[in-house]
């Protein structure tokens, strides 16, 4: 940018500050409003710099470098009549031109011919000035807040305007100049104002690229990432002077982050009798109810103390970290209580009191899955190579501890409590890990069960919930999705990739009807149709998520639907050949000729080409060719080796180029027409037995 263009430039600052935003909805409005402003400014013609958004509890901020002082000039057209409705059989103007002339406040003599692909018609072109970045500034920074995504919105006081929280100040101005700003009752200024304890008082703004320096010295850390750098350092450190390691995932990091402005570390700590609690347990109490940071020992257990950000700096910490160290104790007290008091009871002994549980309208209690899951898992126990025996005593298990009061005081431990219930039962380990694992994944950052009895009872479970609720007629439907369905196709998808399980998706679907019975599912195949292709939307989903074309994944689900880990070794073969290979392109094309001339033929091709009625060299060298390898193709088709196999039919190539250069396909003698297509099927059979080359799109 030259030192002149420089000089038509200027900083803007917009800034505005709100009480306590939630933590969970910072980076989005972050993100969103960067997003928003961008298109904004380029609608309006103004060209700027970089724009580095600003978020904190307190105040959500756009600085944008170098935005230019005026919009540029801009064309618009109008459009008119047709120019053959612009006159009359006189050669008289008529009243439908003389009425767009006079809208657009000019005479019919001014306006100009558009070309149009419906013809010609009257048009007029209006040159709108440049407009200063000071006037239009205003009305869209209104249009940036009014357009970021809120899942939820406040009014308070008498006002009908709404935002995430209550907005208590704004900031608006470029370079030296604050601008003339209306919104929410308040009149936007220059100034900030610091931290809610330590700097209540106002903050002087003088430029906008001096917005995050002023307010570090308010004691605000204004950069999202720069605090979360920050908080995630310290806390590092704290536990390195320990001999502990933290557990800080990026979501709870996330969320510290967008609680603190101006955040201080310190460690709190518990009785270390709290500790034989199973650690998950712990670990919820802390890191989702009080958003504390546990520590784990060189050992690798949990150690009784804990990090924990405070949102200021306390002059006595010994006070802040006392009250925390309160709440946290509340916490670990009830946790304690009820896993002192659910041990009392087996979970064996909780299994009637499911019958009170309604799972779902339509298809019965808790009790009723539980039944059905038994049977269920005992069906889907040999393609996971389990013994079925275990897998049904952790089906009928289960879903006890649901009824347990740590389960009622935390629900997210759901499963995972049931597995060190069963252990204190004296389950078998199998079982126990089971039940603990039958859940997962719940989330799409969720690790899949890791023991086999896990993965089969996790699955059973996901498909009797997804099976049922389609019998009942409780589909997704664009994006709802209530029952979380998707999710729970998605799951089953990931347990079956991840442990490569040989499990076809259309017999686990027939095995789940078929416990659902006829009393539930009343139309079966219909059921039976909306979920495999349920299903085959969710592959398509996660296969172009891994990073296959979408025409290559309908090229091997149109062969392979229902056994992913196979439709994945096909994929993946498929994908590399079409890469590297260098006559994958044009046996490609070759395939699709010899499939449109095969389906040109309305009856269906059979039987074994016969050699004594080719009459071309190249027919039956062809034949040669392929007789010599079809041994080997079959071989690696049959062990899953499709890249080896594809290796060799490409080498078919030059035989089938010169067989299409020599040979007419389509003879008028029908016996030498169907001989020639039963050739050309043998090999549309091998390539179909990896993907429907068809379907592909070329590179």
């Amino acid at each position: 940018m030259s030192a002149h263009e420089k000089l038509l430039r200027e900083d803007c600052l917009l800034e505005i500050g709100c009480e306590e935003l939630p933590a969970r909805e910072q980076l989005p409005l972050r993100d969103a409003a960067v997003a928003q402003m961008t298109r904004l400014l380029g609608e309006a013609g103004l060209d700027c710099g970089q724009i580095t958004a600003y978020v904190t509890p307190r105040r959500l901020a756009l600085w944008i470098q170098d935005l230019a002082l005026h919009s540029h000039p801009r064309e618009s057209i109008r459009r008119g009549p047709p120019v053959a409705r612009a006159r009359d059989a006189n050669g008289n103007v008529t009243p439908a031109a003389e009425g767009f002339a006079r809208s657009c406040g000019v005479s019919f003599a001014d306006l100009h011919t558009l070309e149009t692909e419906k013809g010609p018609v009257l048009a007029w072109r209006e040159i709108e000035a440049a407009r200063s970045s000071y006037s239009l500034l205003p009305e869209i920074a209104s249009q940036t807040i009014a357009a970021l995504p809120l899942r939820k919105s406040m009014h308070w006081g008498s006002r009908q305007d709404s935002f995430l929280r209550p907005v208590r100040w704004l900031l608006l101005r470029q370079g030296q100049q604050v601008l003339d700003w209306q919104a929410f009752g308040l009149q936007a200024g220059g100034i900030s104002f610091g931290h809610r304890v330590h700097h209540p008082e106002a903050i002087l703004i003088p430029q906008p690229s001096e917005y995050a320096e002023a307010l570090m010295h308010g004691q605000v850390m204004a950069d999202f990432d720069l605090r979360r750098e920050h908080i995630a350092h310290k806390i590092s450190a704290l536990a390195e002077d320990l001999g502990a390691t933290p557990i800080l995932l990026p979501a709870l990091l996330d969320e510290i982050t967008g609680l603190n402005e101006w955040p201080v570390i310190l460690l709190g700590s518990f009785a270390e009798d709290y500790l034989r609690i199973p650690e998950e347990a712990l670990i919820t109490v802390m890191m989702q109810h009080q958003r504390y940071v546990p520590l784990r020992g060189e050992n690798g257990q949990l150690i009784a103390q804990y990090g924990f950000a405070a949102n200021l700096h306390s002059q006595d910490a010994q006070v802040v970290i006392h009250g925390n160290n309160r709440v946290l104790r509340a916490r670990l007290a009830d946790a304690a209580f009820f896993w002192d008091q659910d041990r009392q009871k087996s979970l064996a002994e909780r299994l009637p009191e499911l019958k009170q549980v309604l799972f779902q309208e339509g298809l019965g209690s808790i009790y009723d899955k539980t039944l059905r899951l038994q049977k269920l898992a005992r069906a889907l126990s040999p393609f996971c190579q389990v013994n079925a025996d275990d897998l049904e005593r952790a089906a009928e298990l289960c879903k006890s501890d649901l009824l347990s009061g740590v389960v009622g005081e935390f629900p997210e431990l759901q499963g995972i409590m049931g597995g060190h219930y069963a252990r204190h039962d004296g389950e078998k380990a199998e079982v126990a890990a089971a039940i603990g694992q039958h859940y997962l994944p719940n989330g799409r950052d969720d690790d899949t069960p890791p023991s086999r009895a896990g993965q089969c009872l996790a699955i059973a479970d996901k498909l009797d919930t997804l099976c049922g609720f389609f019998a009942i007629g409780k589909v997704p439907s664009g994006d709802r999705d209530p029952f979380a369905l998707r999710r729970a196709a998605l799951g089953i998808l990931r347990i079956i990739l991840n442990a490569d399980l040989v499990l076809h998706l259309d017999t686990a679907v027939d095995l789940t009807l078929e416990t659902l019975g006829h009393a539930i599912v009343k139309d079966p195949m219909a059921v039976r149709s909306a979920i495999l292709d349920f299903f085959q939307d969710r592959m398509r989903v996660y296969f172009r998520e891994e990073g296959f074309r979408g025409d290559q994944i309908n090229a091997v689900l149109s062969r392979q639907p229902h056994q992913m880990v196979d439709a994945r070794q096909r994929l993946e073969a498929l994908a590399a050949f079409l890469a590297d290979h260098p006559s994958a392109e044009a046996l490609a094309a070759l395939i699709k000729r010899i499939n449109n001339l095969l389906r040109k033929e309305h009856q269906e091709v059979t039987g074994e080409p016969d050699p004594q009625c080719f009459e071309d060299p190249a027919e039956r060298q062809l034949w040669t060719h392929w007789q010599a390898m079809a041994g080997s193709v079959h071989t690696h088709l049959q062990q899953g080796h499709y890249a080896s196999a594809l290796d060799l039919l490409a080498g078919l190539r030059p035989s089938v180029d010169q067989f299409f250069d020599q040979v007419m396909v389509m003879a008028e003698n029908p016996e030498i027409r169907q001989n020639r297509l039963a050739l050309l099927s043998r090999l549309q059979d091998s390539f179909l037995s990896i993907a429907d080359f068809a379907q592909l799109q070329g590179s």
